[in-house]
C-alpha cells in the first residue's frame, strides 16, 4: 500500500530540480573473456573515479555513491567500455538505495552497523 504523504517529498524535490543521491552496489561480470577479469574491473573503476563518484571496491563489486543520473551514466559507460575491450556479453547486478529525508554516505551506513557491534 502506498503512502502518498511519505512520497510527497520526492515530488517536491523533482519540482525544485534537486538532484537525487544514490548509493549503489554494482557488480559487472564480463562473459566470454576467460577467467582473469581484473583489467575489465580496473577499467570500470577508472570510469567511476573519472566521473567524480565516491567508490569503495570490495570482493564482489563496488559500492558507488553519487547523484542518480551521474551514477547511471557511469555504469552505462562501464558497459560500453567493457564491450569495446572485447567482452561479447556482460551480466551486471545493481542494488541501489535512495533517501530524501537526509544525507547519508556509504561510511554513515557502515558506521551505523559497526557502532552496534
Amino acid at each position: 500500500m502506498l503512502n502518498f504523504e511519505v512520497m510527497a517529498p520526492v515530488t517536491e524535490i523533482g519540482k525544485r530540480g534537486v538532484a537525487m543521491k544514490a548509493i549503489v552496489d554494482f557488480c559487472l561480470i564480463p562473459i566470454g573473456v576467460g577467467v582473469s577479469l581484473g583489467s575489465y574491473i580496473a577499467a570500470c573503476e577508472k570510469i567511476l573515479t573519472k566521473a567524480g563518484l565516491k567508490t569503495q571496491l570490495h570482493g564482489y563489486g563496488t559500492n558507488v555513491e553519487g547523484e542518480w543520473d551521474e551514477v547511471m551514466k557511469a555504469i552505462k559507460e562501464c558497459h560500453e567500455t567493457v564491450h569495446k575491450m572485447g567482452a561479447p556479453r556482460i551480466s551486471s547486478t545493481i542494488r541501489l538505495g535512495t533517501r530524501v529525508d537526509r544525507d547519508q554516505t556509504i561510511e554513515d551506513k557502515i558506521r551505523s552497523v559497526q557502532e552496534k557491534l
